[in-house]
This record gives C-alpha cells, structure tokens and sequence, in this order.
C-alpha cells in the first residue's frame, strides 16, 4: 500500500507516509486542544478559578528560593495565626513541575503568564499521550480517534483551559501516562523493555496522584484489572514479578512524598493496589498446584474468600478504623449513594452530583459510540479466531469504562474520568466499526465506494454536531467564559477589574502584617494578589474556623466584633453582586442582587453556622429577612436595603415579602469611611457605581474599628 512507502531512512528507523498522518493528526489534536482551551483569554489574561493562585505563589516560592526551601516552607499568610505546612498539605508535584518546566522553558517570560498557559499545554499535550495508550488497546486508528476526541471533549476542557493552574491537567496527563506505560509494559514481548515500562508506571502513579488527589480513582480500574489476570493470561510467570514490580515501585515512590506516604500507602488507596497484588502471587501458586481442569475453579474459589474477607474487614474498620479512610468526597465517589450532613462540603459547586441532562450535554454522541465499543469488544472475545484486541486489554477497557462511569456520578468534577471512559470504548467501537465497513467488499465497486463514503461522512456528521450546535451551547462555546477573578464567579459573562483593583487596594493601603477576614471563597486571591494574612482559604483545612467565620458573618454586629478581635483580624472583606435596573425611582439606584455573591451564598453560611435557616431566610429560601438585614454582621455590610418586593412578571409592588416577588434594593451604607461603629467602610470596588442596566461586581472592604466598646 502507499502508506508503507519509505520516505526517509534513520539508521534502522524507516520514516513512512503514515507516520507523517499519525504526525498530522497528533498535531491537529494538540492544536484544536489548545485553541479551545485558550479561548477564555479574550477577557482577560488572568489565572481562573481561586486555587490556581495558590499554585501560582507556591510556585513562585519555588523559583525564588528553592526546592528545599519549599519542603521547609510554614505559609504565615495562610490560616492565620496557624499557618500553612505546604509540603504535607498541597499537591508538591505540580508546584515542582511547574518551577522546573519554568527554569527551562521559561525563556524570560513572567512566572505569572507561564502558568496561565502551563495547564493548555498540559492538557493538549495529553492527546498524545491517551493516543499512546489507546493504541496499545485498540491499535493506531483508534488510538487517533481518541486524541481527536480528547482534543473536544467538554468536562476535560472545562477542567483545563486556560488559566486553571490546578491540578487536574498535569495529574490526568500522569495519570494516562502511568496507564500506558503499564498496559505497554505487560503486553510487552521483550523482558528489559517491560522493566523499564513497569517501573516508569510505578513512578508516574504516585506522581500523578501528588499532583491531583482524585488520580488515586485511576488505583480502583487497576486493582480490579491485576484480579482478572491470573484467568486472562497464561504467561503465569511473567505477571508473577511484573504486578510486584510495579506495585513495590509505587509504594517505594509514595513515601518520598508527606502527603501520600500517610494516606495512600497505609490507606485505602494503597490496599486497593496490594491486596489485587498479593492475590495474584498466591493465585498462581494456587493454580500451580492445581489440576489443569480445576485451575480456574479453585482461582475463583480463592477470589470469592479475597472478596468476602475484604468486604468484611471494610465492615469492621468502619467501626474501628484501623485502615485509614479517604475523605468524604473520595468515599462518596465509591459510593455514589453516600450522603453527608456536613454544609461545608455540600456548599462547594464541585461537589454537586452529576444530573442525567449534564451527562447527556457532556457526552452526546460518544455514549453511543461506547455502546458500540463494548459490543465490539465482547464479540471480538467470543471469536476466537479474532486477534485484534487481546482478552486482558478487553477486559481493562471495560473495567476503566465502567468504573470511570460509575465514579463520575458522584461528582461533577469527575466526569473527566467519565469523558476518559467513554473516549476509551468510543475509539475502539469506531475503529473496528471503520474496519468492517471500509473491508467490506461483498457488493459492487461502485456501489461499495458509495456506501463507505456515505458511512464516513455520517459518523463526522455525528461527532460534528455536539462541537457545533446549538450556536451558543455547543462543547466549544460553552468552555468559554471569563476567569474567575475578572467576574467573581458570578453568573454575569462579564470582565471587571473589581476583584483585581481591590486586591491592589489591600496591598497598597493596609499594614504589611494586617490580618484579612472573609469567607474561605476568596482566602487565596487575598494571600496571593493582597499579600495579606487571611483567615481562612479555598484549602479548607480547618473545618472549625469556617464554622467560626459564618458564626461571626451572622451573628450581631458587637458580638461580630468581639470574635474578629479575638480572631486578630484587621479588615474584612464581603463580595456582593447584582444588576442595576434599567429604571431608577426618583434620582435613586434601583438593585436586584441574586449575581453570585456572599448575597447567594448566605444560606450557606447559615447551615454551617447551624443557625435556623426561617430566621434569616424568607420561604424563597434567598431573600432576607428583617432579622438578617437589621441584626447581623452580613446584613449590615451590604451597602443595600431592600426598598420593595416587585413580581417582575405582573409588574405587582409589595412592600413586604411576598411569595414570587424579587426584592429590588437601593444603596444604603451602614458603616461609612467616618463612623464611629464597630466597622468602617474604607473601600468600594469601582462597578459599586454601575451605570443603569450594568452588572455590579461589588468587593467592599472594611476595617475593623479597634477603639470600638460594645454596648453589649
């Protein structure tokens, strides 16, 4: 064929024409995946989202003072007056990564820009490599095809464009890398190469789970995966040093890291690597000493007794917790049904469940791909005479794409593993399914070309669809929104400098050791861009002083006083957004705040605080009451009241709440620059003074009058 021309040679290397497609193709899914990804910086070049700019200052304390430094380093501006032991509580692997990819290619630029595109690169890099590791499944048309739909897919775009210096972009490339490098190493023919893959796959696990916790759902596919090979696979003695080589090599590299030597290796990460690993050690000396016709049985026997005693053990921990378990969101991706009483952890947006229309926009076309994938797979085992994928990799795509479907449920944030699962089995049932048409030549030439271009130009039609339409909520457009800090996270797609001017304000105007309170939601953007201690951060260590901090926000404000006195706070800082209407009555600003702010966030701070919702909350379950505007902290830092409740559909006024009405506002400052109260308003973000029909994105930061005496 012509794609087997030789067009260079390279020593023993024979550089052929479809190489040079493979190239083209690989090129045109890194370039897609960066362009998307990229498409947030028409806003503004900004880091995205709140965790990226502490990634982006632990970073800069890399570059600036080193390494060792860094595994020393006690951050006094974080959880003040505690402080922060970064090394143990962060992901080490991205902030190293980042400073070491920053000393080589940074070529001068400026830190800040280098991770702002740090997680594009990373994440269209990683076309590649899930392109690697389908090929050693499915073969290279597939391995093509899935880095093709990489390139487009939604809930891994979301979770990398540009900007969101986190952790999902590098620990997903580590983490497809450490699937390959171990699916290549086993299935490899050649013992010194299978070494080398096998310990590159033990080092790059617990690096991909250092640099994003949620790599450790990568350990649940390849526990399960090591149980099935004693009965997929005859090379007994290979897998019996393979599995113990790889499995020992993650352990070794684990303890080099705080965080991961305590809760992955003597956790339930790690049980979930070493039991499957045991298993098949003593698995095959089972079925060595076994009768050729009883092999399998007493195989499974012995699974049976692992899974029994395993499932009992997990049972008994409950109670005594001799194994130590994962946090809530790790065990709720376990068990899906799993449900918390905890406000804080139900307050992150993240950690909503997934809903079945949100899967269904994510993934559209692909899940009936991946139906067709796994179809193909189980008919391709049940011919025996079919070569194409071998039983143990079958089984490992089907086991990922489950599990990965599964786990996704949970949480939004996971449907990256679900995107990963479903673009596995999609590249796989859309290859052989290209196979089997295009090596069809039952019927007439020309009639044959018809039918196969016909079956070409449909499956495009197909995949073109989701990245096209509808025009304003198509996979493509709906990753571009503006960064974080530029909007507040608000709900307006909007691009202010409120966030950033204020942050300029605190770094400017208060003391070098003046301590910041707010809600934990905007701890990092103080300690980074205001170089100011913060109270508490988007870290959430401490569960205890977020309870005290939405304790203070809805208690009154001489009770607020004393706990930010005692909390040694300065200043506080309280986000509030909305919209001007277009209409003012009589020379007055008229406001509706529902845009995103502490205003829809109060409910939140009301269960955390375990306060009775009713009493600050009218039955909409948003609005305030009297009790809320007239005795709390919160209430009284808004530079609003509410003026009166319109039903913006029937054009009805009320003065007081009544049930489907909005509650229109006018500015109203309780604590002005020169008050003598227990808080002075020092400084308002520039859209406080939105013109009519605007969006306000409103930061207001006030000091805390440390001459004040409660009257209570």
């Amino acid at each position: 064929m012509i794609s087997n021309v030789t067009l260079v040679s390279l020593g023993k290397f024979d550089l052929k024409l479809h190489h040079l497609l493979i190239i083209g193709i690989l090129s045109l899914s890194f370039s897609i995946s960066f362009l998307v990804r990229s498409q947030a910086a028409d806003y503004g070049w900004e880091l995205n989202e709140f965790d990226p700019f502490f990634n982006y200052r632990a970073t800069q304390y890399i570059v600036d003072n080193g390494i060792n430094a860094y595994f020393e380093w006690n951050d006094e501006l974080s959880w003040y007056p505690h402080g922060r032991d970064v090394s143990q509580t962060s992901q080490v692997v991205l902030h190293v990564t980042a400073a070491v990819t920053y000393w080589i290619f940074g070529g001068g630029m400026d830190l800040y820009d280098f991770t702002i595109l740090f997680p594009v690169v990373f994440g269209s890099l990683s076309t590649v490599v899930i392109f690697a590791l389908v090929r050693v499944i499915g073969g290279t048309t597939a391995g093509l095809l899935s880095a093709l739909l990489f390139s487009v897919s939604l809930p891994l775009i979301v979770r990398g464009t540009i900007g969101w210096f986190k952790s999902e972009p590098l620990g997903l490339f580590l983490g497809i890398l450490a699937l390959y490098f171990l699916l290549s190493g086993l299935n490899s023919k050649n013992t010194k190469i299978a070494i080398v893959k096998l310990i590159a796959a033990g080092i790059t696990v617990p690096l991909s789970i250092s640099a994003w916790g949620g790599s450790q759902f990568f350990i649940i596919p390849i526990g399960i995966f090591f149980l099935t090979l004693p009965f997929v696979r005859s090379d007994h003695k290979f897998i019996m040093w393979a599995v113990p080589l790889f499995t020992a090599t993650v352990f070794l590299v684990s303890l080099s890291f705080e965080r991961l030597s305590a809760s992955f290796t003597f956790g339930l990460g790690g049980a979930s690597l070493l039991i499957p690993t045991i298993f098949i050690v003593a698995c095959i000396f089972i079925q060595s000493k076994s009768n050729e016709n009883k092999k399998t049985r007493n195989g499974l026997l012995f699974l049976a007794a692992i899974l029994i005693i395993g499932a009992s053990l997990l049972i008994i921990n409950a109670e005594s917790e001799f194994l130590s378990l994962p946090s809530y969101r790790y065990l709720n991706a376990i068990n899906p049904f799993l449900t918390t009483s905890i406000p804080l952890v139900d307050s992150v947006a993240e950690h909503a469940s997934t809903t079945i229309s949100q899967s269904f926009f994510f993934h559209s076309i692909l899940m009936i791909f991946a139906g067709l994938g796994i179809w193909f797979m189980i008919k391709n085992q049940k011919e025996k005479n079919s070569n194409f994928i071998k039983n143990d990799l079958i089984l490992f795509s089907l086991i990922f794409g489950l599990i990965g479907i599964y786990v996704s449920s949970a949480f939004v944030r996971l449907e990256v593993f679900a995107s990963i699962s479903l673009i596995i089995l999609s590249s796989v049932g859309l290859s052989i399914l290209v196979r089997n048409v295009l090596n069809n030549t039952e019927s007439k030439k020309s009639k044959n070309l018809i039918i196969k271009s016909s079956f070409l130009a449909g499956i495009i039609i197909l995949l073109v669809i989701p990245i096209s339409f509808p025009e304003n909520g198509s996979w493509v457009t709906a990753t571009k929104s503006p960064p974080t800090i530029l909007n507040g996270g608000t709900a307006y797609p909007v691009s202010t400098n409120d966030w950033t001017e204020s942050m300029e304000w605190i770094k400017n105007n208060t003391p070098k050791d003046a301590v910041i309170a707010s809600w934990w939601d905007y701890g990092y953007w103080i300690s980074t861009l205001g170089e100011r201690a913060s109270i508490a951060d988007n870290s959430t260590l401490n569960s205890q002083i977020i309870e005290n901090l939405a304790k203070m926000l809805m208690s009154s404000p001489d009770q607020a006083w004393k706990m930010l006195t005692e909390m040694q706070s300065d200043y506080v800082v309280v986000f509030v957004s909305g919209q001007r209407l277009a209409v003012d009555n009589d020379d007055q600003a008229l406001y509706v705040l529902q845009g995103g702010g502490d205003e829809s966030k109060k409910q939140w701070f009301i269960r955390i605080a375990e306060e009775s919702l009713p009493k600050y909350l009218e039955s909409d379950g948003m609005s305030g009451t009297d009790h809320f505007w007239n005795e709390t902290l919160l209430g009284k830092m808004f530079p609003f009241t509410p003026l009166a409740y319109v039903n913006f559909q029937t054009n009805q006024q009320s003065a007081t709440y009544q049930p489907g009405f909005t509650p229109v506002y006018v500015k109203d400052i309780k604590y002005p620059s020169d008050s003598n109260g227990p808080f002075r308003l020092v400084h308002a973000s520039p859209s406080f003074d939105a013109e009519k029909g605007q969006p306000m994105i409103g930061v207001f930061i006030y000091q805390v009058n440390k001459d004040y005496v409660p009257t209570k």
